[in-house]
């Protein structure tokens, strides 16, 4: 037994020997040329701290809603280089992680919050055409899996809740066979198809697409260029970088999952880290073995979650199920590397698709989720509104993002909005307690989790009091 329990270990791992330590996405010849690192004092009306999703959404409508407004962006590294070069390319409507985890903490604008990011995404797909953004956008929905007999009694008890609160419109269930006719794993029992709900794109192509529009709309972009500090000066701010200062008469700050400039708020995130595998590109004969053909992107129901995809050109991304707090809260350049975690990947990918057996995967990466107690995003103003701020994704940023951008430019404009009217945007999630006990509750939670996996969705006493105090984490 022991032997044959080796065995198969030795050929899952072997999948992994020629697997780049490096994201796929950025492991591109394409990759855009960064701009000049910030050199001296500058002036400016409008300041984005950070070069990704949030701060290249907030910095592009900034200069749509007013054309001769003077906008800089300042992003440490290089544009797209964290979270939104390193995440799956889901790009969904929800604005809450989710309809179920929107539904638990704001039930009575729920309806409204769906249409607000319908909307959202919409506008995305806009600005993608309008905006030339060769970022491999395909609106092809995304399939939640029952892996479980438990799991596809809860899939359909929720779309049955979901057509009597009048929110099921273009999701719907697939029985076993039904699923199994979209991609065809042995493991699949259900499944809840939402057609119009998510897009695929590759991620790092819609950063580096969204910094080029700005530049082209006369966004300033100065990138190795890490703000250190932010004080009020005069009727503004002044940011201090290695090689300069900007003052700026407001500030938006995209940093996530990076300690915020505003200190305050630093207690309402911690960094956990995600990992994600890429195989190589598969043959035809692969791909009509697995179907996929309406290259939906797919996660399954459990706790410990995977999320999956097809890439333009063909390959399978293969992320998700451990999820790594490091003690402390740090961010490290090398926590993105986690062998253990692959091996543990290339095993589920394999259990999952056996048809595939002898594909090799090509990357192996992670990167750091800014994740706050609500598993949502949230708001806020300093320094008597001259400062907003948005943080807490969750690792479903790459749409939600967008609409932060939005609610930081209504704040920072004082404007009531339909926006800012929302519960969601004027109330925060409880700050994470300090350590030791962050960790040990996180990974309380953790161990929790997999053990409600592995017994049929039995939440366990901790699971139900988080569940009681508006904290229970829904995947």
């Amino acid at each position: 037994m022991a032997a044959r329990a080796m065995s198969r270990t030795d050929r899952f791992t072997t999948s992994l020997s020629d697997a780049q330590p490096v994201p796929y996405w950025l492991d591109d010849p394409g990759r855009p040329r960064p701009e000049p690192a910030l050199t001296g004092a500058e002036t400016c009306d409008l300041l984005v701290v950070g070069g990704g999703y949030s701060g290249l959404w907030t910095a592009l409508i900034a200069k749509e809603r007013d054309p001769g407004r003077d906008v800089m962006v300042l992003e440490g590294r290089e544009a797209g280089w964290a979270a939104s070069g390193r995440n799956g390319g889901f790009c969904a409507a929800s604005l809450t992680h989710g309809l179920s985890n929107g539904l638990t903490r704001w039930p009575d604008e729920i309806h409204r919050l769906q249409e607000l990011g319908a909307r959202n995404l919409d506008a995305i797909e806009r600005a993608v055409a309008r905006h030339h953004l060769d970022c491999d956008f395909e609106r092809t929905g995304e399939i939640d899996v029952a892996t479980e007999p438990y799991q596809a009694r809860e899939l359909k008890e929720f779309h049955e809740e979901l057509i009597r609160r009048g929110l099921a419109d273009g999701i719907e269930y697939l029985d076993a066979e039904a699923v199994r006719e979209q991609v065809n794993s042995p493991t699949f029992r259900a499944g809840l198809y939402d057609r119009r709900g998510v897009a695929m794109l590759h991620p790092a192509k819609l950063a580096w697409g969204l910094k080029r529009a700005c530049l082209r709309l006369g966004v300033r972009v100065h990138e190795h260029t890490p703000a250190l500090t932010l004080r009020p000066h005069g009727a503004g701010m002044s940011v201090r970088t290695p090689y300069g200062q900007v003052r700026a008469r407001q500030v938006a700050l995209g940093t996530n999952v990076f300690p915020s400039l505003v200190r305050r708020v630093r207690a309402f995130t911690v960094p956990v880290y995600d990992y994600a595998l890429m195989t190589e590109p598969l043959t035809a004969d692969r791909l009509a073995a697995v179907g996929w053909r309406n290259r939906q992107g797919l996660g399954d129901s459990a706790n410990q979650f995977h999320y999956f995809r097809l890439t333009a050109d063909h390959r399978i991304l293969w992320g998700g199920y451990d999820a790594v707090y490091p003690y402390g809260g740090r961010v490290r350049a090398e926590y993105d590397d986690r062998p253990e975690t692959y091996a543990r990947l290339a095993r589920h990918f394999f259990t999952c698709f056996p048809q595939l057996e002898g594909v090799r995967f090509t990357h192996a990466w992670g990167g750091a989720i800014d994740t706050c107690s609500r598993f949502s995003a949230f708001f806020g103003t300093a320094h008597q509104g001259r400062v907003a701020y948005a943080a807490g994704y969750t690792g479903l940023g790459v749409g939600a993002t967008r609409f932060g951008a939005e609610v930081m430019l209504d704040l920072l404009a004082g404007e009531r909005t339909e926006r800012t009217e929302l519960e969601m945007v004027r109330t925060k999630p409880l700050p994470f307690p300090p350590e030791p006990f962050a960790w040990t509750g996180i990974a309380l939670t953790k161990w929790s989790l997999a053990r409600a996996d592995a017994h049929g969705g039995r939440r366990n006493l901790w699971l139900r009091t988080l569940d009681r105090l508006g904290l229970g984490f829904d995947s």
